[in-house]
């Protein structure tokens, strides 16, 4: 249904448009992205923000210098913060730090969250909020390693009404609601903001209301970068970075407070330049936010960033959306087989390839592992399960144990227990004790799926 028109005696008049083709499992008809698969090449490198459960570990810049501590107070950005008028508030951040340790180095701090964070965590029903009250409820342990080191990260708000990425410096706590993807390279910025990878994120994405959400293990995790074999030259590399940082720093000097542009936000100037690619009449308010955004430039640097980012996949300028969408189904589909075959074309290689990482950490902290598993309690393996498989040592690093729990679960033709995959295995020392969470870390990424079988939790790959 393309239009719907009340009549004059109650009844309805129906525009229908209609489409033949092969309905995939989403429902729809055309390039299959339904079927798209994660990739080994965008694992690890996003996440969503620190979800706080507690508004007492937010405090404005009076309360932060009051309290002292810099080192764990840090700016803070929301959905809003972005898309609207941020708000300028600060976080405090006691991730890594016990609460006696808290308490003798940083008392003050220890004493705010005492009385602010602490009342509202005891009503709380779940243990590990109420026993650790003092680090936020999901702090993102995957996403600090990610973001060390770097000195910015791109971010986009989870659910927005139009899809735009832009750079955070590396000081800044990424919210709950916005996707941080632990990457400094502005050629991933371009590619991230242009109007191709839009089409896939609205393809693959979800929505909340009448607004598209941003999934990244279906949005970012299936998505294919360009490469040389795509038609990315380096003189298109480099025109896509220069363009990514052009927009950003343009968007963020119109949207700046010393601009003085009152009421202009991300989404009013985004909102202006849909209206000018639909060739619609702008209102007062959009002239003015026309005006003090300067929309036309931004829309002349989007235009020929989306120009390159086409050229860089091969595809001409009047590439269609179902024509975007069946080529990068078609090169999901290659880096897939490609992967299997063991070449990986990481997005982030220094960080994510394990023969080059310098990533040497345990899992988690000692005191932080999770239980050690009951070797007893495996009960209802099936027949093949129960064949001793050739154990694998136990990778000493954690991009290594993602990869080799990920491809264990993948090759295995059905779910495999706790028991069953520590099996898979053998190493000294407590590595079993981080398995649970390095599942659940997989689970996050959409690289395992948790399943119930014979009254058991297992995983699939």
């Amino acid at each position: 249904m393309t239009d719907e028109q009340p009549g004059e005696h109650g009844e309805v008049a129906v525009q229908l448009a209609e489409r033949a083709g092969l309905v995939h499992a989403d429902l729809s008809v055309g390039a299959n992205v339904a079927a798209a698969q994660p990739l080994q090449a965008m694992a690890g490198i996003s996440s969503p923000g620190v979800k706080l459960h507690g508004s007492g570990f937010l405090v404005t810049p009076a309360e932060a210098a009051a309290l002292g501590s810099s080192a764990l107070v840090h700016d803070y950005r929301n959905g809003r913060d972005l898309t609207d008028k941020p708000r300028g508030v600060r976080i405090i951040d006691a991730f890594g730090l016990d609460a006696e340790t808290l308490r003798a180095q940083h008392p003050a701090i220890y004493q705010w969250l005492l009385e602010r964070v602490k009342p509202e965590r005891d009503q709380n029903n779940r243990a590990t909020y109420r026993d650790n009250w003092w680090i936020f409820g999901e702090p993102r342990r995957e996403l600090r390693p990610a973001l060390a080191g770097l000195p910015r990260y791109i971010a986009t708000v989870e659910t927005s009404k139009h899809r735009t990425f832009q750079f955070l410096d590396a000081s800044i706590l990424p919210d709950n609601m916005l996707i941080a993807i632990a990457v400094n390279d502005a050629l991933a910025l371009g590619v991230l903001s242009s109007q191709l990878h839009t089409e896939w994120a609205l393809a693959t994405g979800g929505t909340l209301e009448d607004r598209p959400r941003y999934n990244k293990s279906r949005c970012f995790e299936t998505f294919p970068f360009p490469d040389e074999d795509t038609g990315l030259t380096p003189q298109l590399r480099e025109r896509i970075a220069q363009l990514a940082e052009q927009i950003d720093a343009h968007r963020k000097r119109v949207l700046a407070p010393e601009a003085g542009h009152t009421g202009l936000t991300l989404t009013g100037i985004y909102n202006v330049l849909a209206a000018l690619r639909e060739g619609r009449a702008l209102t007062a308010k959009e002239k003015t936010q026309h005006a003090q955004g300067l929309v036309g430039v931004l829309r002349e640097l989007h235009d020929e960033l989306d120009a390159a980012v086409l050229a860089a996949y091969g595809l001409p300028a009047t590439a269609s959306t179902d024509d975007i969408l069946a080529h990068l189904v078609q090169l999901n589909t290659q880096r897939a087989q490609e992967e299997a075959q063991g070449r990986v074309r990481w997005l982030r290689p220094d960080f994510q390839n394990p023969q080059n990482s310098v990533q040497k950490q345990e899992l988690l902290p000692q005191e932080e592992q999770a239980p050690e598993a009951d070797l007893d309690s495996e009960k209802s393996l099936s027949k093949p399960e129960q064949t001793k498989p050739q154990q694998l040592p136990w990778p000493p690093t954690l991009p290594e144990q993602v990869r080799a729990v990920a491809d264990a679960l993948a090759a295995s033709p059905i779910p495999l227990t706790l028991n069953a995959i520590e099996q898979r295995f053998k190493g000294r020392g407590p590595w079993k004790k981080g398995l649970p969470t390095l599942l659940q870390t997989l689970e996050a990424l959409g690289r395992a799926q948790a399943v119930a079988t014979g009254g058991e939790v297992a995983w699939r790959g």
